[in-house]
């Protein structure tokens, strides 16, 4: 599969959701989603117009971006997947912006250490979508308790929310997921208007169109976009 193909046709897809949807294509912007894949593949999507990637590991991550940005200006990278303290501090050093916040002990180890950057960390709080295999807040409650966690640290930028849908083929749960991750933001913009809340980053190779009916701002895309993880 070439990446630059297979980037077109997404964003051919996404156009037709917006479309759909009443949205502008360009609310919407395309993550490629490489983890298990080669530097050689994410140059291949950065030739296809690719700036923004996320990644699982942080280590897998250090070792396939580095020096990354100093040669591919614009080019941001997003931590996606779970993240343990004993990482936290690379993490900081290396990604612009983790997604996958889910717990307030986090949010304070990030705080302290992301005091050394000269940008501030954009992160976005994870929301459960129901499942007990995911991670997540549980509800609106425990996302109020963490915006007011982290206001308290000038370092971290609020940028929104994030979530991944349950896995299954029942359409409406996918919805009800990403309903609830629209109407959690809007309750949370009224609680914080000072904060920035405009990233609903939901939707993935299975689900993105969906998504995007439903309000997303990113779609985190890998296998539509790279193909199978190689063995």
């Amino acid at each position: 599969m070439r990446v630059a193909d297979a980037a077109a046709r997404i964003r051919e897809r996404m156009a037709a959701a917006c479309e759909r949807s009443g949205r502008k294509p360009e609310e919407v912007r395309l993550m490629g989603v490489s983890k298990f894949h080669s530097r050689e593949r994410v140059e291949e999507a950065w030739n296809a117009g690719l700036t923004l990637f996320g990644e699982n590991r942080v280590q897998e991550a250090s070792e396939k971006f580095a020096g990354f940005a100093g040669s591919h200006p614009g080019a941001e990278l997003h931590l996606i997947g779970s993240l343990q303290r004993n990482k936290a501090k690379a993490a900081v050093s290396l990604f612009d912006w983790v997604e996958s916040l889910d717990r307030d002990e986090l949010i304070v180890c990030l705080g302290k250490l992301s005091a050394v950057r000269d940008i501030p960390l954009s992160i976005l709080f994870e929301l459960n979508s129901g499942e007990a295999s995911k991670s997540g807040y549980p509800d609106e409650d425990s996302l109020f308790r963490a915006a007011e966690t982290a206001l308290a640290f000038p370092s971290l930028r609020i940028r929104g929310l994030m979530t991944m849908a349950p896995f299954t083929d029942d359409t409406a749960l996918i919805r009800r997921a990403f309903r609830s991750l629209a109407k959690a933001r809007d309750r949370l913009q009224a609680g914080f208007p000072e904060c920035d809340w405009s990233c609903l980053s939901m939707g993935m190779s299975g689900d993105y169109e969906t998504a995007i009916e439903e309000g997303s701002t990113l779609v985190r895309i890998g296998t539509a976009i790279f193909g199978e993880r190689p063995a």
